[in-house]
């Protein structure tokens, strides 16, 4: 039975089930601190699979969990931004798909970084509440820069943060933001020939122990305080802007 799950997609029965493990550890992750786990994910899937397989696959694993997340606390998310986000996240895509970036990636990377960096921390940021303006335009640009930086949950991340009060709706909300975009990106790569279907058992696997793990950080979200919940959102975007300047540094040394 093991045999038929692994022997159409070249992995070992241990590296399938390290990453059953790792999206079960990344769901729970972004479950309980609102992010974070995509980028656990992504670095234990790029141990296994191959660059032009693992940003298609991951794809898929991060739309399950984050649409598990989001429907699981949908009672809690804050509806009246999401239309608005999701035109801008189709405008950014389509807008994306169609430009070519003279700037190197580096550059682009340096400045998300440091703008993460002052929405998260900056008190003024978080003193205004974004309308649906400003989830148009973070829709539209998030995506956009999505297809030349890479995930830009972080980024979508303080604007959530801002808008709701409580950590149950900043999760939620997140969740569903994020399940747009990385719908939209999956389409995008169907579109673009990627075969999946020889993916589906290793597919199947990620999601199931990710919904797991959406279940379980979920639990531990809800005995969470909120001015813990704040603060570990907040380390934890910072964490990610470190990883992004590294990411950055690398790109513009060479």
């Amino acid at each position: 039975m093991m045999e038929l799950l692994i022997q159409s997609t070249n992995l070992s029965l241990w590296a399938f089930c390290g990453l059953c493990l790792s999206s079960f550890l990344g769901s729970f992750v972004t479950a309980a601190l609102g992010l974070g786990g995509g980028v656990l994910t992504l670095a234990a899937m790029a141990l296994a699979l191959p660059p032009t397989v693992l940003i298609p696959v991951h794809g898929v694993v991060q739309l399950g969990s984050n649409l598990g997340r989001a429907i699981l606390m949908i009672r809690q998310m804050r509806v009246s931004i999401v239309p608005a986000f999701c035109i801008g996240t189709l405008a950014g895509a389509v807008i994306g798909a169609r430009t070519v970036v003279a700037l190197p990636t580096w550059v682009l990377q340096t400045v998300l970084a440091t703008f993460i960096l002052y929405a998260s921390w900056a008190p003024k940021f978080h003193t205004h509440n974004p309308g649906s303006i400003q989830f148009f335009s973070v829709g539209a640009i998030s995506t956009f820069v999505t297809m030349f930086v890479g995930a830009t949950g972080a980024l979508v991340a303080p604007f959530v943060a801002a808008a709701c009060p409580d950590r149950r709706q900043v999760v939620s909300t997140h969740a569903m933001l994020m399940s747009i975009q990385h719908g939209f990106k999956v389409m995008a790569f169907g579109i673009l020939g990627f075969a999946f279907g020889s993916y589906i058992p290793l597919l199947v696997g990620l999601l199931a122990f990710g919904f797991l793990g959406t279940y379980s950080g979920r639990l531990a979200l809800n005995l969470l305080p909120e001015p813990v919940f704040r603060i570990g959102f907040k380390l934890i975007l910072t964490a990610l802007v470190v990883r992004l300047l590294y990411k950055a540094l690398q790109e513009g040394l060479g």
